[in-house]
């Protein structure tokens, strides 16, 4: 009977956690879903690179304003950026040209993995997301990144981030993976998912 009755606990145990494992992973994939983000990559890590890397930044953001204002949702993203990006391709190497680098700018919208990160005040689950990225050069160096949509890259927008993400996501985005060992499982799951997908 104490057999049994230690059975029927640490499997009640381990199904509500496996049920607690796959709800956070659910509300990750809500997240991903609702996002999109911007991707800039430097040439290199060097300091130069890393300085022309945030110049290009600024000039993408600046000439996209109009695309990047907060109203142009993930699943929008490619069919209104996608045509736009000769603009931003332009912008950015006007200002490396500007600071003396020949660089190529390559600027393509469409599905990235990326692990999980935090920025200022949220968290942003790892899995593959709608993104707009800015390839600089060899795009070996540091990159640098922010949430698009909702307009999360400036620390004071997530005070209206709940405008744009329900509950169980603002939960989400709002804890820390220090204290969240969830994240980490979700990670391993979207990263062996994301490597299986590559190889098809």
């Amino acid at each position: 009977m104490k057999r049994l009755l230690l059975f029927a606990t640490v499997a009640a145990v381990c199904f509500a956690l496996l049920f607690s494992v796959v709800s956070f992973a659910q509300d990750c994939a809500d997240v991903r879903r609702d996002v999109l983000r911007l991707h800039v990559v430097a040439a290199s890590d060097s300091q130069v690179d890393q300085h022309l890397k945030l110049l290009v930044r600024d000039a993408v953001l600046e000439r996209g304003a109009e695309i990047f204002d907060g109203t142009v949702t993930a699943d929008e993203a490619e069919s209104i950026i996608a045509p736009k990006t000769d603009e931003l391709v332009k912008a950015a190497q006007e200002v490396l040209r500007a600071n003396g680098c020949d660089c190529a700018v390559n600027v393509t919208v469409g599905e990235e993995y990326f692990a999980t990160r935090c920025y200022e005040e949220f968290t942003m689950p790892a899995g593959v997301y709608t993104a707009v990225r800015v390839n600089i050069g060899p795009a070996q160096g540091e990159n640098w990144w922010c949430v698009m949509f909702p307009p999360l890259c400036l620390p004071s927008a997530f005070a209206d981030a709940d405008a744009f993400f329900d509950g169980d996501e603002m939960r989400v985005i709002s804890a820390s993976p220090k204290y969240e060992p969830r994240f980490k499982i979700v990670e391993v799951i979207e990263s062996v998912r994301s490597r299986l997908n590559s190889r098809n």
